[in-house]
């Protein structure tokens, strides 16, 4: 794996397939410059580390707005003053929403869903950590289209699938109160191509827990097909587990990486902000 240098920042990869984490002095990582090399860096490694830069909610705004067009995604479900920004919580007095948090305890991307383009890119940072659990873990949805045998390849390449609310909540529906059922717009979904081209020529899958069934193909089937899918993205070369430390910053291509988190207590104290880039 190849250690990158750049005039004012270092790029060192993880693992061969997924990662890097960013090495720059903390005023460098405002530098228009040094923002266009972690985008690009981005486009290759698809997850980037920024250990302990303690970003506040401005900063992180800012970083977020040189980085690309800022989206506002759900921001509205917590009590968070600084529009824009998404406290990933369980404590229901703080997110109004809490099982969409629940819900990432699973393989998801973000806003796929939804009827706007799905995040280009998610960035979070790490405000209160969890005494146990609450490690990030990512896979790279290219490197799993790109690992894939050829005839595979040209199988699924004009597959769609409907991605839905209903089916990112599945896995905890009887966890949820009926009372809060109505709030989570369970009845949403949105049909996306299974195999996603991308700007710079890539191709990655567009898979995880909101993929519900496949376009044209009998239900009980088609869900086989989308879990072995799932199983084939998130396999160990494609992942890499990220160790929390408090003020980490971490940003990945929304929609080349799956993402989930090691479950956590519910009063663990755990607190996220995210923000997102528009697609």
């Amino acid at each position: 794996m190849n250690v990158i240098h750049k005039s004012r920042v270092t790029f060192r990869p993880v693992k061969p397939l997924i990662g890097a984490v960013v090495e720059a002095d903390r005023e460098a990582l405002f530098d228009p410059e040094v923002v266009a090399q972690c985008r690009d860096m981005l486009e290759e490694r698809t997850v980037l580390v920024m250990p302990q830069v303690h970003f506040t909610n401005e900063e992180q705004l800012a970083f977020t707005d040189l980085l690309g067009g800022r989206l506002n995604l759900t921001s509205e479900a917590t009590t968070n003053k600084d529009e824009d920004v998404y406290q990933v919580t369980l404590d229901r007095k703080i997110n109004r929403a809490p099982e969409y948090v629940l819900g990432t305890f699973f393989w998801h991307m973000d806003g796929m869903p939804m009827e706007m383009p799905p995040p280009l890119a998610t960035l979070l940072s790490a405000r209160r950590l969890a005494p146990k659990g609450g490690q990030t873990e990512f896979a790279n949805t290219f490197a799993a289209y790109e690992q894939m045998p050829e005839a595979q390849r040209a199988e699924i390449e004009d597959l769609r699938i409907i991605h839905s609310v209903a089916a990112s909540l599945r896995s905890i529906a009887d966890a949820i109160p009926e009372a809060e059922k109505g709030k989570l717009a369970i009845g949403v979904e949105k049909e996306r191509p299974l195999v996603q081209l991308h700007k710079n020529g890539r191709k990655s899958l567009i898979v995880g827990s909101t993929a519900d069934r496949i376009v044209g193909m009998e239900l009980a089937y088609g869900r086989a097909y989308i879990a072995r899918l799932n199983e084939w993205a998130t396999q160990p070369d494609f992942v890499y587990q990220h160790q929390w430390q408090a003020g980490d910053f971490v940003i990945w291509s929304n929609t080349g990486a799956l993402h989930r988190v090691v479950p956590y207590a519910r009063d663990s104290g755990r607190m996220m902000h995210r923000t997102s880039i528009a697609g």
